[in-house]
């Protein structure tokens, strides 16, 4: 797999113009040409940079790592350091939109830094790249714009934080419209949920889990055709509750039914459970239950 260290090496791969700012890109197409990249099908490649681009699709897909982008309406792309991203069946994009491309060092030393890290977005597949509104379009494209005459004019010691600040306010509002986009998607959150549940209980009832043991969430994630950051976050945001707590009521559930089976014992549960240390599942069973699973038989007889 090719990996491009420098903002300049992954620009020329692109086909994009040679930088103004060893670290720091910025190419707004008005409607003048193609957005380039890439044209044919092209090998796996990662680089040390952040893109942020608006492109709108003509042909052609852009996998991301074991998923792809969705284009059709005009989409914000966002894309972190060494992800993995291929082009396949020649790839083109409509006149307008814009690329910002910068190198991770350009944060070093800024709050922007940290913070950059906490935008999920930068990790979400086809179903999660963010539709804007032709309202919101005109905002981000008010904002790129300033970063673009920032990026153009002769660069002095207040550049990077004129333009810092900008790439700050564009990650605000972005994360505003992923927020929308998630209040829109109840339904769609609800359907996850159920394939998640649904997942689990064919797991559980075909013998996968005393056989391969506890499905991991991103084995599940891959399973029901999203990405693990995705679902994570839309399942504590629906429900308030991890993926994790998830799993682990649907374990303590179908625990419940199996302690209350006769002439079973407290390890072979667990170990039908896919603990492979019986104390591991006691453990969790007292701290989700609040009493133990030998606790809990005893509570029930006395029922």
């Amino acid at each position: 797999m090719q990996h491009f260290k420098t903002l300049s090496s992954y620009l020329d791969y692109l086909g994009l113009p040679r930088p103004e700012h060893p670290m720091l890109s910025v190419f707004n197409s008005k409607g003048d040409g193609y957005l380039p990249c890439p044209r044919e099908s092209s090998p796996p490649i990662t680089n040390d940079c952040y893109s942020i681009s608006f492109k709108k699709y003509i042909k052609g897909d852009l996998n991301y790592g074991r998923t792809k982008y969705d284009f059709t309406n005009g989409a914000l792309i966002f894309i972190a350091p060494r992800q993995v991203l291929q082009w396949d069946n020649s790839v083109v994009f409509e006149q307008k939109g814009f690329s910002i491309n910068f190198h991770e060092d350009f944060l070093k030393g800024t709050e922007l830094a940290q913070q950059i890290k906490k935008y999920g977005f930068f990790s979400y597949s086809v179903n999660e790249a963010l539709h804007l509104s032709p309202k919101e379009e005109k905002q981000i494209e008010s904002i790129v714009e300033n970063i673009e005459i920032e990026y153009q004019n002769n660069q002095d010691v207040f550049s990077k934080d004129i333009i810092i600040s900008h790439l700050n306010t564009l990650l605000k509002y972005a994360n505003r419209f992923y927020e929308r986009q998630f209040l829109n998607r109840k339904e769609i959150s609800n359907d996850l949920l159920e394939q998640f549940n649904q997942h689990l209980t064919t797991y559980f009832e075909s013998g996968q889990l005393q056989e391969k043991g506890i499905p991991s969430i991103e084995q599940i994630a891959e399973k029901i055709s999203v990405s693990q950051r995705y679902l994570s976050d839309t399942m504590k945001k629906e429900t308030g509750k991890t993926t994790t707590e998830h799993l682990h009521l649907h374990l303590i559930n179908e625990a419940k039914n199996r302690l209350l089976q006769p002439n079973k014992s407290i390890s072979e549960v667990a170990y039908e459970l896919g603990f492979e240390y019986p104390p591991y599942f006691s453990r969790l069973f007292k701290k989700k239950e609040g009493i133990s699973p030998s606790e809990y038989r005893e509570l029930y007889k006395m029922n």
